[in-house]
């Protein structure tokens, strides 16, 4: 998907990460509608960042791979990692790890 400056891309293990949660929060939790309302605030979050500078937030390293620099989305107990990668001459925005915040989770990127 295009935006202003940005393409967005998702990487599959963001969604399997995002679809676990809200499956638990769902069928576990019984809780359906508050899954859904996770998954639409997730994706309303990430849109909104993609269309706004995404490079101008706070950004950590990688545990990983010291070229890339992480940046992160607070969505209710949940945290949103992406990178801003540079492909022949324009830039994405790719989502790639969907965490709850009590989880270890900068040793996740």
């Amino acid at each position: 998907m295009l935006y202003d400056n940005y393409e967005l891309r998702y990487l599959p293990l963001f969604h399997d990460e995002l679809m676990e949660r809200a499956l638990y929060i769902a069928q576990i939790k019984n809780s359906p509608d508050t899954a859904n309302a996770l998954v639409d605030d997730v994706q309303k979050a990430i849109e909104e960042r993609v269309k706004l500078n995404p490079e101008g937030y706070e950004s950590i390293p990688s545990n990983r791979d010291t070229d890339v620099m992480y940046y992160r989305i607070y969505v209710k107990n949940y945290i949103v990692y992406y990178v801003v990668l540079e492909e022949d001459g324009h830039k994405i925005m790719e989502v790639r790890r969907f965490v709850h915040n009590l989880e270890n989770r900068d040793e996740k990127v």
